[in-house]
């Protein structure tokens, strides 16, 4: 479980394949808090710690993550968002997310305005995934609060700190990124989908 209040900026430093899985090595300035077996979030994706070597680890993506999400886009040199599974009786920063993403999304527009960035997505609508105004969203493991929800597309206002602390600052037109849609509107949705079938 998680908050998508983001850490750290880690780099990939190694990406290597084997067999339908990708070995992702990453380099961090929290490394030496990790151990392994340890669930870490990398840019909204729940991964487990398989090995550490002095500040770098590294996590396993099977086929039906890279199928889901955009790490098979990432290269070495490249920054994703980290966060460590959050403490029981912490303060919930940000909303409950799983670590489980949902579907993609492609960046459409990034606009500045007086301080802060306007970031719009579009996603496909075929998953019945849906937004809703002052909801809450994670991109790419951040939690955001929606700020103009439409049937197949979203924007979210980003404040200086987030643009500075995650990799939204490497976001432009025609960036993939991850998306999970709050697990309560995904229950509530669901159980109406159940309730107008009967």
């Amino acid at each position: 479980m998680f908050t998508g209040i983001i850490e750290d900026l880690g780099i990939v430093t190694r990406l290597e394949h084997e067999q339908e899985n990708l070995h992702l090595t990453m380099q961090s300035s929290i490394t030496h808090e990790l151990k392994i077996d340890q669930s870490v979030s990398h840019n909204g994706i729940c991964l487990t710690v398989i090995q550490i070597k002095d500040d770098t680890y590294t996590v396993t993506a099977i086929k039906e993550t890279l199928d889901k999400t955009n790490l098979g886009h990432l290269k070495v040199g490249d920054q994703v968002n980290i966060e460590r599974a959050m403490k029981l009786g912490d303060r919930l920063d940000g909303h409950i997310v799983q670590g489980h993403v949902d579907q993609t999304a492609i960046c459409q527009s990034v606009k500045p305005v007086d301080g802060s960035w306007v970031f719009t997505f579009e996603y496909d609508t075929s998953l019945n995934n849906i937004t809703i105004e002052k909801g809450s969203i994670t991109v790419n493991g951040v939690s955001l609060t929606v700020v103009d929800s439409k049937l197949n597309q979203f924007s979210v206002a980003i404040i200086p700190y987030t643009y500075e602390h995650t990799n939204f600052n490497t976001f432009e037109v025609g960036t993939v990124v991850n998306l999970e849609f709050d697990v309560v509107g995904k229950y509530i949705k669901r159980l109406y989908n159940l309730n107008t079938a009967s």
